[in-house]
């Protein structure tokens, strides 16, 4: 039975590895700068051209090789792209990078057009999606109203204990395929607040390019990681290999993990404030197994998406036939997907096979022509996939994004109702540049900043409908 977009629960954005895109190094680095920017992911980008934009002197140092952070394609492996990262850009009417995608030359991907549920060897039946729906919304009205309470506690403690069969299920939804953890790690007021993702579309060409040529001609230093940043009175500064780099402002966008990690060093030290905020917000696992099926064994349309009915977390969505080609995903997250990608990619493209075999016959087995896994969790410049917060953080968010002198914290991770997406990310870069800019007297103290983007009314309580179409939306 297949289910359009409408109904079930969020889906997370997401969203890396080596270069993709070739980028020719900075001539030298400078010695000096109006803002230096930490990292070249969406936020890092977003906060540039906001900084360019008010004719200032900027640089963006990037740890790693490549140009996206969490955005990465990959084009050489199945001659299709192939969004290692993030994939989906959520909120058409209001998201800015839609009319980027645009502007850049590329091309928007359409809405999936539906999405399947699996029982077993065959599609559900229409009485058992509903099923599945109404017990969904029951879930997540559980979860809004402990929102709600004095005490932020876990999506678990909060989840109904008569789910029955579809329990397993729904708690892959909500945990691990819509944050990357699992509901007793999550927390149900974070869950709450998140703004409804069900209207999604992709880049055709993939988020790694289209953050490629959002950053073309923005001064990046690749391959080049600060190791300090100096931010008390006069001694504002980062440092790197290369060399210092004296600066009026900075703006981190680097993961949480990253900054709970430890490899940035400050100076002075962040206060105990935030750094408790970073550790509340720790990333998730989501990581997506390709696999190239040849003949479309699976029998499914262009870009439609499947889910099982689980009995237990070892469990994925999956992606098929993605823009039309035979590349297929098999998304695996929360501590199973952790577990997994631990045990290496052969050991991930094994379950993806098997998982498939299960739902559709062996046929799947010969099917496979290639095959890759992407490890987010072992990336040492990210550290994982997107942020979420752990019962009593959600606040963490707004701590996390509170200016100290001239630093300030970008990110996925500082935005309260688009964390884990390729927008909230964008959105808090540009927020933290105008405050940047302030800072440094580039923009009138007065100018009001823009207002983070705000949430369409949640849907995600509504009842099923009645008839065959209700279904969930995009992934990351």
């Amino acid at each position: 039975m297949t289910m359009t977009r409408r109904n079930l629960l969020l889906a997370s954005a997401g969203s890396a590895a080596l270069a993709m895109f070739a980028r020719p190094a900075v001539a030298a680095l400078p010695r000096d700068a109006d803002v230096v920017v930490i990292g070249a992911g969406a936020a890092g980008i977003a906060a540039a051209r906001r900084v360019m934009a008010a004719n200032r002197k900027v640089i963006v140092v990037e740890a790693g090789s490549a140009i996206g952070g969490r955005c990465l394609t990959e084009t050489s492996t199945f001659g299709a792209p192939f969004d290692r990262g993030a994939h989906w850009l959520h909120a058409p009417d209001t998201n800015a990078l839609i009319k980027m995608v645009r502007g850049a030359g590329l091309d928007l991907s359409p809405t999936p057009p539906g999405q399947r549920l699996r029982v077993g060897r065959r599609n559900a039946r229409a009485g058992e999606t509903e099923d599945l729906l109404t017990s969904l919304v029951r879930a997540n009205r559980a979860i809004d109203d402990a929102a709600r309470g004095k005490v932020d506690v876990s999506c678990a403690a909060a989840l109904p204990k008569d789910l029955g069969p579809w329990t397993a299920t729904i708690e892959f939804l909500l945990g691990p395929y819509a944050a990357g953890k699992d509901l007793r790690d999550l927390s149900a007021l974070d869950l709450s607040r998140a703004q409804d993702r069900n209207s999604a579309v992709a880049c055709r060409q993939g988020l790694g390019t289209l953050m490629a040529k959002l950053a073309d001609g923005i001064p990046i230093a690749l391959s080049t990681p600060a190791t300090r940043i100096a931010w008390s009175g006069r001694d504002i500064g980062v440092e790197t290999p290369a060399g210092r780099i004296a600066a009026r402002a900075v703006i981190v966008t680097v993961s949480t993990n990253v900054l709970n990690a430890g490899a940035i060093k400050f100076a002075p030290e962040v206060p105990k404030r935030q750094l408790d905020a970073a550790s509340r917000l720790g990333l998730g696992s989501y990581d997506h197994i390709a696999l190239q099926l040849a003949g479309n064994p699976l029998g499914l349309s262009r870009e439609e998406m499947l889910i099982e009915q689980s009995s237990d977390a070892r469990t994925a969505l999956l992606a098929a036939n993605i823009d039309g080609s035979s590349l297929c995903t098999v998304d695996v997250g929360g501590s199973f997907g952790r577990d997994l990608s631990a045990q290496g990619e052969a050991a991930m493209v094994e379950f993806a096979t098997e998982w498939l075999v299960k739902l559709f016959g062996s046929d799947v087995s010969a099917a496979v022509k290639k095959s890759a896994a992407t490890q987010w969790n072992a990336a040492p410049f990210v550290q994982g996939a997107m942020s979420a917060a752990s019962p009593g953080g959600q606040p963490a968010r707004r701590v996390l994004a509170e200016p100290l002198g001239p630093l300030f914290f970008a990110g996925e991770a500082t935005h309260e109702t688009l964390w884990g997406t390729v927008d909230g990310a964008w959105d808090s870069g540009e927020r933290a540049a105008e405050a940047a800019l302030k800072r440094i007297g580039a923009l009138k103290s007065d100018e009001p900043a823009p207002p983070p983007r705000q949430p369409k009314k949640q849907q995600r309580q509504r009842p099923p409908p009645r008839d065959a179409s209700a279904g969930w939306p995009g992934s990351r």
